[in-house]
């Protein structure tokens, strides 16, 4: 009786001492001190390996981090749990994905079938994630046409997004005319992008449009005033600033 006493106390100061971990690791993360958080994460998950919650928040932070090899090993075990969960392909598939992207092209080319397969996979199992849909717009766009890569791939998924979110898709499609070097047709896109969502994000791209693809800082500084004057958002303030130094 006694030994199993000692037992059962052993077991809830090992939980209380992986739950203060998380605690404090979270502290750390709100305050983008990911790579002090990353310990204090592992310590947690030595109390429970299976907990979703810490996992979760220890692959982003690696992700933060730009660590997206132990970021992708991480959410691998998410997926373990539950393969069901839409979120958990994203994650391992873009964090794969872009651990692929800084590895050398051998490398990256034995990963991108597991890349499509789990982004592919979240997007079947939630047909309202936005995130994976942007990830496979990119995706396409940016793979070369010997391994699978395909504009009009990408542009099925932004028409995917504008049904979802109408400003996404406008978005996305921008993105993808932007690629293609197309900035007329993204300059549309983009425009109609801000007439819907009206927000700081479209402002600043189609700024950015104006600013780095058709020099014309005019433009993106009247469109950057125009969002100023109806935001506090920090992010115009600071592109205003940038762009009128350089004039």
């Amino acid at each position: 009786m006694k030994m199993l006493f000692l037992f059962t106390a052993l077991i809830f100061c090992y939980s209380v001492s992986g739950q203060s971990a998380f605690a404090k690791a979270e502290q750390l993360s709100q305050q983008s001190n990911y790579k002090q958080a990353i310990p204090l994460y592992k310590e947690a998950l030595q109390a429970a390996p299976k907990d979703a919650k810490i996992l979760m928040a220890t692959g982003k932070a690696y992700g933060e981090l730009k660590q997206f090899e132990e970021a992708s090993e991480v959410y691998k075990k998410l997926l373990a749990i539950d393969e069901s969960i839409a979120d958990y392909h994203f994650y391992y598939g873009g964090s794969l994905g872009l651990y692929a992207k800084n590895s050398s092209k051998l490398k990256a080319l034995g990963m991108l079938d597991d890349v499509k397969f789990h982004l592919k996979k979240a997007a079947e199992l939630d047909e309202n994630h936005i995130e994976t849909r942007w990830a496979l717009v990119q995706m396409y766009c940016e793979l070369p046409g010997i391994v699978g890569g395909s504009v009009a791939i990408s542009r099925e998924y932004a028409a995917e997004l504008a049904k979802i979110s109408p400003v996404d898709g406008y978005l996305a499609t921008g993105w993808i005319e932007i690629y293609e070097e197309n900035y007329k047709e993204a300059e549309v896109a983009l425009k109609k992008a801000v007439e819907i969502g009206n927000s700081p994000t479209t402002y600043l791209k189609l700024a950015e449009l104006y600013s780095k693809h058709m020099d014309r800082d005019d433009l993106a500084i009247k469109t950057l005033q125009k969002a100023d004057s109806q935001s506090d958002d920090k992010r115009i303030n600071v592109a205003l600033k940038r762009l009128k130094s350089k004039n």
